[in-house]
């Protein structure tokens, strides 16, 4: 599927209440416990998630719009959301992503994007030139791959619980969605 600007942006809007209704007022045994190792916990995600949303998605996509591919990108810091440390709660951290995605999406729409600013260009550190239009539809696809991810975590704290039906639940054998 190509990518289109009004539903990246239909699904951009969707994300906060999609993690509020998954997470909000859970006992810290869903939200705090991860699944072993350095393994990130769900409210690592939401505060990667609000992390990204503070640094990356505008400023790459207002860096493209300004100077193309004469300046590269900043390198992402993906454990960012370790060293801000802002917000004591999950709520807060839910509280303020849902803000910060408004704020954003806001910005996006007052953009007021044409089919050829998609095609526009700038320089990633790793990957060299891309384009906006494959900036935005990472930042949809980047939404759904830690909605997922929160699934795999949650589902991780049941793993021993559900006995032998765990041979039919694929969301407890799935460890190929990680990024690097």
């Amino acid at each position: 599927m190509a990518h289109n600007l009004e539903h990246t942006i239909a699904l951009l809007t969707r994300t906060p209440r999609t993690l509020d209704a998954l997470l909000r007022d859970l006992p810290d045994e869903w939200t705090r416990r991860n699944e072993g190792g350095e393994t990130w916990t769900a409210y690592d995600v939401v505060g990667h998630l609000l992390h990204t949303e503070r640094v990356d998605w505008i400023a790459r996509t207002k860096r493209i719009l300004e100077g193309g591919e004469t300046r590269t990108f900043d390198p992402l810091d993906r454990e960012g959301h370790a060293r801000e440390a802002d917000a004591p709660t999950l709520a807060a951290l839910l509280d303020e992503f849902a803000r910060m995605r408004a704020a954003n999406l806001d910005t996006l729409r007052g953009l007021n994007l044409q089919p050829a600013d998609l095609e526009r260009r700038g320089r990633h550190p790793v990957f060299g030139v891309v384009t906006l239009s494959a900036l935005l539809a990472t930042w949809a696809t980047h939404d759904l791959t830690h909605l997922h991810q929160l699934s795999r975590i949650m589902a991780h704290q049941y793993r021993d619980a559900v006995g032998p039906w765990i041979v039919y639940l694929g969301v407890l054998s799935c460890d190929g969605h990680s990024l690097p």
